[in-house]
């Protein structure tokens, strides 16, 4: 069944959950249409971070595009056409020249489907079939939240517009009524005074003190209201931005160590009501003030006219008590609309009701999503999986930018209302300074969401070469949404020690100190990409010229000092109204100047990304940690190099090697220090744990990748344990187990007869060097007297697809010869013939694994001999019944034209090879 298919078949709440996974960028519609075609299709074999997988990628999105038009043709339902049509136009547009946008986009929706069919069959297999809700996704429940912030701003900004109404209204008849009593007043001072009009005016001006009263009063508590919205969201907004950064970023980064479509707001309801009502109170106060002034003015007049006066004095009276009213409402819209506010930014006791406001919400994303993402990335330096989902996290960031700086301009428009119109106690102050303190908060809180989206997106090596270009990415998450692109910053790079990172973490603030190194092309401009909304800068040819280093102590060498590359940047948003400065650190860098200083580096590298601590002082690790831990490890290197991890009994061997014990007890609980791990040698060798296990970890990743993912190369084995283990078997069965002496070696084990029964023969370990003269597999076919690999399969089955078919008519080279065929050949054991297959790289000398004076065989791992001696080769000739004139025409052979390289002779153990040619 079809993953859409079983889709349709989850519970509405699951497929709730994939639904709001998709939008404009990728539509559902595109998805339901196209389910096969899409299903079909290799996106999880994609690497959007490998441009060798770009050209493929650009030819899978066009022939998504033409699917969707050919479906669009070929439907008849008029809606399902115009979306299919509508976004072939819109992916030809915005992913044709950047295929790998939609790519992430696709295999990000096509991973939360298959995680939320997982969800569902966990679910029903734990619950056996009871109701119980269904575990929900951390994702979705972000995401839910920031509609619900979204949509509690858009009704602030409403409130905001009323109250802004109602208040010019209270001042519009708060005007009329100061008119009314001018009246009143000029009626009573005439000399024949017309009672019945003052009265009339008296009762008209009472009426309307009594309606602004209340208006005021209204006013008042509208502003108190959008107040303590405002004041509510600020703990929502911060909740979840710490989220967003603390979780989703962090864990964005970390996953790099190891291996937006947003809404615009354009219904301010609340806040524009309020607006309206202000202004209309601030009509209506006028409007009064003009009548209290015409009854002034009639009480004046000598001849008064008594019913003007009363008349124009009720007309006041009717106006005052309505602009009470009024006031007493735009009071009590100010006040509701402040309370949303503050519910949104700051209530954490309402959070579980409102699943967030913007304080808790922002909390969240920046210290869940964006720490967990931080800490993957740099798992992924130890070859860890990476879900990279930082477009996910850019998204929400975008929406908490945008939900911020809404709330930020709305409490700055209440402040200008309630500066233009005080209204309740201590109108002095008004709601200065609890408007003040909201500022505060929310600007506070956009300067941690900017500080905290300044991202490296693509780490620089962690182990750095001097002399060497590396490249790098930073990227900001809100810049686009900020309009930080329209004056593009300057973003420079340095590298500084770890005291110097020290430093600037504890301080919080830049090191004007020098920088610990030079580094060409360290500056760029950040750039921003319309298609994917991306605002960043790729350091694409930056290379580490100088270094300096601190003074080392005790052991300590150059591999154990760490480094780190400061990015920094100042930009403003708002037309300069803020000015932000931000810098980030790299993972830890380890500086060499040698290749043979690689091995010592990357242990560091290693144990770092693997043990640091979240919050870590830089770039402290615990000198101890269990076995288990670094088991797990050491598994995840070899998966992520080759293939297939450790087993159980791997990994006792390498807890066994790693402790000097290899009858150790309890070892996964055992600590194992950062000195046995990689400073101090193994008994009797030169070289440490750790050298050791990166020396077979490359020659199984370069030469051995296929027959150790077959589990051919059994590899981690005791030279006492192979010998047990063949003496069960029969005659002829072989192993192949890794080197304890020679680094990178890997040597072949097998039981044959002897003089005094079966005995165990151990071979001379086989180097990278040997291996790219010739296979193991091609080598292990010249060994006849090898039938069967441990424990009875037979050798062909497990060996013979890696063998090199031998071509029987070799043609001759331009210039007359033909290339001799080297093989593996061990004297005094019979069965070897040279023509079985054909070696795998282009001809050289071989250099084959060297022998003690008994012919090739040892019952000890000798570390290999770097050079024959001419006594041991003649006396291996002499084994084969040959005489040193043979060996003297064996060395006279014309190899040397025919070979594709240079041929180091003094490397030739003659005995382990025999030589083919025909003559021209």
């Amino acid at each position: 069944m079809s993953v859409w298919a079983q889709l349709q078949e989850l519970p509405e709440e699951a497929q709730q959950q994939v639904h709001q996974t998709y939008g404009e960028q990728f539509p559902i519609e595109v998805r339901c249409a196209l389910a096969q075609w899409i299903e079909e299709k290799p996106w999880k074999d994609l690497d959007a971070d490998n441009p060798q997988h770009e050209a493929y990628a650009s030819t899978l999105v066009s022939s998504l595009i033409s699917e969707i038009e050919a479906k669009a043709n070929s439907t008849e339902n008029f809606v399902t056409k115009f979306k299919l049509t509508q976004s072939a136009q819109n992916f030809r547009l915005n992913y044709s020249h950047n295929p790998f946008i939609l790519v992430r986009i696709v295999k990000h929706c096509l991973n939360t489907e298959a995680k939320v069919i997982q969800q569902s069959q966990n679910y029903l297999n734990i619950s056996n079939h009871e109701t119980k809700p269904l575990i929900r996704d951390p994702q979705q429940e972000i995401t839910q939240q920031m509609e619900k912030l979204r949509k509690q701003t858009i009704e602030t900004e409403e409130e905001l517009r009323r109250m802004r109404e109602d208040q010019e209204q209270f001042i519009i008849q708060f005007q009329e009524n100061q008119k009314r009593q001018m009246t009143i007043q000029q009626l009573n001072c005439q000399q024949n005074q017309n009672i019945e009009l003052i009265n009339k005016w008296q009762k008209e001006k009472d009426s309307l003190d009594n309606a602004l009263r209340l208006k005021a009063s209204q006013l008042f508590q509208m502003r108190m209201a959008l107040i303590q919205r405002h004041t509510d969201t600020f703990g929502a907004l911060q909740s979840l931005q710490q989220r967003v950064l603390d979780e989703e970023l962090i864990n964005w980064k970390r996953a790099q160590q190891l291996c937006g479509n947003a809404v615009p707001f354009d219904n301010n309801f609340e806040l524009r009501r309020m607006r309206e009502e202000q202004e209309q109170f601030i009509i209506q106060f006028q409007e009064n003030q003009k009548r209290q002034m015409t009854i002034q003015q009639l009480n004046c007049q000598q001849n008064q006219n008594i019913e003007l006066i009363n008349k124009l004095q009720k007309e006041k009276e009717l106006l005052d008590n309505a602009l009470r009213h009024k006031a007493s409402q735009l009071f009590q819209m100010r006040m509701a609309l402040i309370q949303r506010h503050t519910d949104t930014f700051g209530a954490l006791q309402r959070h579980t009701d409102t699943f967030g406001a913007l304080q808790s919400l922002q909390q969240r994303v920046l210290d869940e999503e964006l720490i967990n993402w931080k800490r993957a990335q740099q798992l992924c330096g130890n070859a860890v999986p990476f879900d990279n989902n930082l477009d996910q996290i850019q998204e929400w960031c975008e929406v908490l930018a945008e939900v911020i700086w809404a709330n930020r301009q709305q409490m700055k428009r209440i402040a200008d209302m309630c500066s233009q119109l005080p209204l309740g106690p201590n109108t002095s102050n008004g709601h200065t300074e609890q408007l003040q303190l909201l500022n505060k908060q929310i600007t506070s809180l956009l300067s941690n969401l900017v500080t905290s989206t300044f991202i490296i997106e693509k780490q620089p090596p962690q182990v750095m070469k001097t002399n060497t270009r590396f490249t790098s990415t930073v990227r900001l998450l809100v810049g686009g949404k900020l309009n930080v692109n329209m004056t593009p910053p300057q973003v420079k790079v340095t590298i500084i020690s770890e005291s110097q990172a020290n430093s600037m973490i504890k301080n919080d603030q830049v090191s004007s100190g020098e920088a610990s190194g030079e580094i060409l092309n360290n500056s760029g401009t950040m750039e921003y990409h319309s298609a994917s909304r991306q605002l960043s800068v790729n350091f694409r040819n930056m290379q580490l010229r100088k270094i300096k280093r601190a003074e080392k102590k005790g052991t300590e060498s150059v591999m154990d000092e760490k480094f780190s590359l400061l990015f920094q940047s100042k930009f403003n948003v708002g037309g300069g109204e803020l000015v932000f400065q931000v810098w980030t650190l790299s993972l830890p860098v380890v500086v060499i100047v040698h290749g043979n200083q690689e091995p010592h580096a990357w242990a560091t590298v290693t144990w770092d990304n693997a043990f640091a601590a979240p919050g870590r002082t830089p770039f402290v690790v615990p000198e101890k940690v269990p076995f288990s831990q670094v088991g797990e490890v050491l598994s995840q290197k070899y998966k992520g190099a080759i293939g297939r991890g450790l087993s159980e009994e791997n990994l006792r061997f390498l807890a066994g090697k790693a402790f000097r014990n290899p009858n150790l007890q309890d070892w996964p609980n055992q600590l194992l220090s950062w000195s046995l791990f990689s400073k101090e040698p193994l008994p009797d060798r030169s070289f440490t744990f750790w050298e050791w296990f990166y020396a077979i970890l490359k020659v199984t990743r370069e030469h051995l990748r296929g027959l150790w993912n077959d589990g051919s190369v059994m590899g981690f084995v005791w030279r006492r344990q192979a010998e047990e283990m063949l003496s069960k078997r029969s005659s002829g069965t072989f192993l192949l187990r890794y080197s304890d002496s020679e680094l990178g070696g890997v040597t072949v084990a097998w039981i044959a007869e002897g003089q005094e029964g079966n005995e165990t023969y151990m071979l001379q370990p086989f180097t990278s060097r040997d291996f790219q003269i010739r296979g193991l597999a091609d080598r292990i076919n010249d060994l006849k007297h090898l039938t069967y690999l441990y424990p009875d399969i037979p050798k062909d089955q497990a060996f013979s697809k890696y063998y090199t078919p031998f071509n029987d008519s070799q043609p001759s080279s331009s210039n007359g010869y033909v290339k001799p065929v080297l093989v593996t050949f061990i004297p005094g054991w019979s069965g070897n013939s040279p023509f079985d297959s054909y070696p795998n790289t282009p001809q050289s000398v071989l250099h084959n694994p060297h022998s003690p004076s008994d012919g090739s065989l040892s019952y000890h791992d000798n570390p290999s001999i770097q050079s024959a001696s001419n006594d041991c080769a003649m006396n291996a000739v002499g084994g084969m019944g040959g005489t040193v004139d043979d060996y003297t025409d064996l060395m006279s052979m014309d190899l040397v034209s025919d070979m594709d390289a240079p041929v180091d002779f003094s490397s030739i153990n003659v005995s382990d090879l025999m030589s083919y040619s025909k003559s021209s």
